[in-house]
């Protein structure tokens, strides 16, 4: 067995003889002395540095200082300020308001005193505020260099090829902060240059090259449907961690795993990204069918849900800024050209290919040297960016309009469109169609009265359509009724005459079919863009030679404010893209809730029931 070796027990007794007490107190008290000296020195610089005159105490000093002088006088055993104190806060706790009135008022006429004696602090320079953002192209970038052929080509499959030519790797902060600030969420447009440029879906697709058509991204459902899907990404309520999904990219697969693992990476650190770190779940939900993912509107998706961060943000409710601002930055870039950039090169589709690092270091040198951001000028259409402007003063479907030129970008001091006639035409609307008539022609409404007297239509006046888009029903009117009651059940709103109905439009919703229960009449409720808000009227669906219509009030509010219309609808086939000009209620964009949607309460009467409604 070795020996064991015991190391000198030096404890207090054996050293104690060693030091000398009077020393030991002695530099004790001198290093006391020096930490006090110090303390007062860098007491008397800040009170310098601070110009000398200290602040005034509050109502709890005042009480404070006249407690403990009173407390040290009657307890004269007390052990020292500490205990004074503690007292004194006990007793400032338990005091009602009118007893601590005589200090506040006391510490008022300070306060007042110090401000009129005091002079003004010069204001310190305001530093930019920082930019919290999860919308990261360098780390889509940095994992995309690792894929294989086969998992590029997967990518491709799904219709996101578009971002392996991704060359931007950093988002310019500054640039970004710039444009949240002139971002008009309830108009989704930026304001620049003095111009309002409106953002689409379009202009998704031409800048990021995701399709801008398709079926809606619906990112809810019952949550048994992806539980098992939950659990393979090890979802939280968190979200999905973004290093998780790093890992499965890692792997050399290129099946539906991969597909889905690339999805819910690029939708959460580039396309869609929260203010959160991790992905959010919701995204499981479409993504539980891979072989449909390439026939959603991506474009959509991503514009409305920049839309909806920015609003959060600026609503307080989160303190980074989600949605891809990558798309801001470079549609910027490509919309104003800046210095000799006006001769425009001829555009690359998806924009986001020709720029680089090199290119946008570039751009952001010329714009420093021209004074800063928004000095160039607005070229989008040229480039076929913006053209969204007259889609949203001439709502097709609602407003009077006779379509004859191109959408352009007007100046925001010349939004008035005055007596010219306008057209909104796109690859799938036809100018001023009705739809399930294939009635083409212009359609004139300076000189009508009487919609019945200027359309004639192919077929029987008694005839209509149904009134969704998708629809093709063509039938008699009679029959329309148990058409929509079969087919549409969930698609409209169901009413009672003589009831107020409220109801709620969103962003991009320009109608509502409302149905009345009685007797299954179908009515339309139509929402237009004009300048400064929303046009609203009530058509009903019926024979175009009717001569019957219904009185309806519509209401909304705000506040203690409240905005009403009462009228009388008008009789139509079905739901046209012209409407005869008719009674509306023009409400501004700031009666619209912090969604953009507005909110209305429809009240329609029954033809009988008329008496005394109109008073």
């Amino acid at each position: 067995m070795a020996d064991v070796v015991s190391s000198p027990d030096f404890d207090r007794t054996d050293i104690s003889p060693l030091v000398n007490s009077d020393d030991d107190d002695s530099m004790s008290s001198k290093r006391k002395e020096a930490t006090s000296h110090e303390y007062e020195s860098s007491r008397r610089k800040k009170k310098k540095k601070q110009g000398g005159t200290p602040r005034p105490a509050c109502s709890w000093v005042h009480f404070s200082r006249e407690f403990i002088k009173e407390y040290s006088a009657s307890h004269p055993e007390s052990s020292g300020l500490k205990v004074a104190t503690k007292a004194a806060s006990d007793a400032w706790k338990v005091m009602t308001v009118q007893e601590k009135e005589k200090y506040t008022k006391r510490a008022r006429e300070v306060w007042d005193d110090y401000l009129s004696s005091t002079p003004p602090r010069e204001p310190k320079p305001r530093k930019q505020a920082n930019l919290v953002t999860r919308c990261s192209p360098g780390r889509l970038v940095n994992v995309m260099k690792r894929f294989t052929p086969d998992q590029k080509e997967a990518v491709r499959a799904i219709g996101f090829g578009s971002l392996l030519d991704l060359k931007c790797r950093t988002l310019r902060r500054s640039l970004c902060l710039w444009l949240l600030e002139r971002f008009n969420t309830i108009r989704r447009s930026l304001e620049i240059c003095g111009k309002r440029i409106p953002l689409s879906p379009r202009d998704v697709e031409l800048v990021m090259g995701l399709p801008a058509s398709g079926r809606d991204v619906v990112n809810s459902g019952p949550d048994d449907l992806v539980a098992g899907l939950r659990l393979k990404y090890n979802a939280s309520n968190r979200g999905i961690s973004v290093r998780f999904l790093e890992e499965q990219l890692g792997e050399p697969e290129a099946g539906d795993d991969f597909k889905r693992a690339f999805l819910l990476y690029v939708l959460g650190t580039l396309l869609c990204p929260t203010a959160r770190l991790d992905v959010s779940p919701s995204f499981l939900h479409f993504l539980t069918d891979m072989d449909s993912v390439h026939e959603y509107n991506w474009a959509k998706f991503l514009l409305d849900k920049l839309v909806r961060e920015v609003t959060r943000f600026r609503q307080g409710k989160q303190r980074a800024v989600g949605g891809c601002l990558l798309f801001l930055q470079l549609f910027y870039y490509e919309s104003v050209a800046i210095g000799g950039s006006y001769e425009l090169a001829p555009v690359v589709v998806p924009c986001l290919s020709s720029w680089t690092e090199e290119h946008i270091s570039e751009r952001e040198k010329q714009e420093k040297e021209l004074g800063g951001y928004g000095s160039g000028e607005v070229v989008c259409n040229e480039r076929g960016l913006g053209l969204s402007l007259l889609a949203e003063k001439a709502n097709v479907g609602v407003l009077p309009l006779t379509i004859r030129t191109n959408r352009a970008i007007l100046p925001l001091h010349e939004e008035n469109l005055g007596n010219e006639a306008l057209i909104y035409k796109d690859e799938n609307t036809l100018s001023s169609k009705i739809e399930g008539y294939g009635y083409n022609n212009a359609l004139d409404f300076s000189n009508m009265n009487d919609h019945s007297d200027i359309i004639t239509y192919g077929q029987s006046q008694s005839q209509s359509t149904c009134p969704l888009p998708s629809c093709n029903f063509i039938g008699l009117y009679e029959h329309l009724s148990d058409h929509f009651t079969t087919e549409h059940w969930d698609s409209g709103h169901r009413f009672q005459y003589n009831c107020p109905l409220p109801v709620s439009l969103g962003m991009d919703e320009t109608f509502l079919v409302l149905q009345a229960e009685e007797d299954g009449l179908l009515f339309l409720l139509n929402k237009g863009t004009e300048n400064i808000g929303h046009t609203v009227m009530v058509t009903c669906i019926g024979p175009s030679n009717s001569n019957e219509r219904f009185f309806y009030c519509l209401v909304s509010e705000r506040g203690n404010s409240s905005l009403k219309l009462k009228s009388y609808t008008q009789t139509l086939p079905g739901r046209v893209d012209a409407i005869p000009p008719s009674d509306f209620l023009l409400v501004p964009f700031g009666f619209l809730n912090s969604c953009g949607e507005l909110n209305l309460e429809v009240c329609i009467w029954n033809s009988s029931d008329l008496v005394g409604v109109r008073s």
